[in-house]
């Protein structure tokens, strides 16, 4: 979606609904309805919020309830931040978080589901071949705590990288230029972690950030890669107890496991998630949500 700048205004942008755009009132040309300086803004909301809930945390008692209580207030405050700066920047509703309340709950349910299958999935293969044991049975509070956490991450990044940082670049460089930079960047933040490493961060990008993206470029609709984000990551590690992204944090998940064998087939200190086996499994959802986007006609041509 390009817009064109005059020195007064910018016109009127008509997109299909399909697409999660309405008809917007003429406003204003200003610095921050730029591209850059609306993901600057994005980027800055939900920092602030990510900051603002990790102290919240800190002065919860440890324990399920703590997180859950946690993950909400974050991914609640994280949606409000950007629809704040999404209505304050480009002047439209937020359509990529809509439907309404009950839908979308409805939609989330589903996608967690889906990759909480995904992950069963890429641990079930490596356990086949011997990679991946259960050695006991761990915490169920644990991992309540563990889900509660994940939901305030899955949203604060898919806000950031799908809502913000593909849209955005979409405008500029078309959808495909979009899935490369936003997964590309979203494999890079990963290489903060402790357990971090070169190819882990890569197969990030490949499995997570191309199939989160190409979700997005189907559906148009944010509620399916964080669903799917969720998934992934509540049964990562708060189901069979393994690391995730190489965050170097101890498990405290439903299971207790131990993972050995080659780095390949395992992902060594960086977790499953740099296993080949999990880049296979991810590219097949990748490659459908792609036919779909195609089919769909949301395959946007560089602008």
């Amino acid at each position: 979606m390009a817009a064109a700048w005059g020195r007064e205004a910018m016109r009127v942008e008509v997109v299909s609904m399909e697409l999660g755009v309405q008809v917007l009132p003429v406003a204003e040309a200003r610095w921050w309805s730029r591209p850059m300086a609306r993901l600057l803004i994005v980027v800055v909301l939900l920092a602030g919020v990510t900051a603002a809930v990790d102290k919240i945390a800190a002065g919860m008692a440890a324990g399920p309830v703590g997180g859950l209580v946690a993950g909400g207030l974050g991914a609640g405050f994280a949606m409000w931040a950007y629809a704040m700066g999404v209505r304050a920047t480009e002047r439209r509703h937020v359509m990529e978080l809509l439907p309404g309340r009950e839908e979308a709950a409805s939609l989330v349910w589903r996608w967690t589901l889906a990759g909480l299958a995904l992950f069963t999935v890429t641990i079930g293969v490596i356990a086949v071949v011997g990679g991946y044991r259960v050695t006991g049975w761990g915490s169920p509070g644990g991992a309540v705590t563990v889900f509660g956490t994940m939901c305030a991450v899955a949203v604060v990044e898919e806000l950031l990288f799908r809502g913000a940082l593909f849209r955005i670049v979409e405008e500029m460089a078309g959808t495909w230029g979009a899935l490369l930079v936003s997964g590309g960047l979203f494999g890079a933040l990963h290489l903060a972690n402790p357990g971090a490493t070169g190819w882990g961060a890569l197969a990030i990008a490949v499995e997570a950030g191309l199939m989160l993206g190409a979700a997005y470029a189907a559906t148009r609709s944010l509620w399916v890669p964080i669903g799917l984000h969720l998934g992934w990551n509540a049964a990562e590690a708060g189901l069979f107890g393994v690391t995730v992204s190489g965050s170097g944090a101890e498990s405290h998940g439903l299971l207790e496991a131990t993972m050995s064998g080659p780095a390949a087939l395992t992902g060594g200190a960086f977790g499953p998630e740099a296993s080949v086996v999990a880049i296979l499994v991810c590219s097949v959802p990748t490659v459908l949500f792609l036919r779909l986007a195609h089919r769909r006609g949301h395959l946007n041509p560089r602008p």
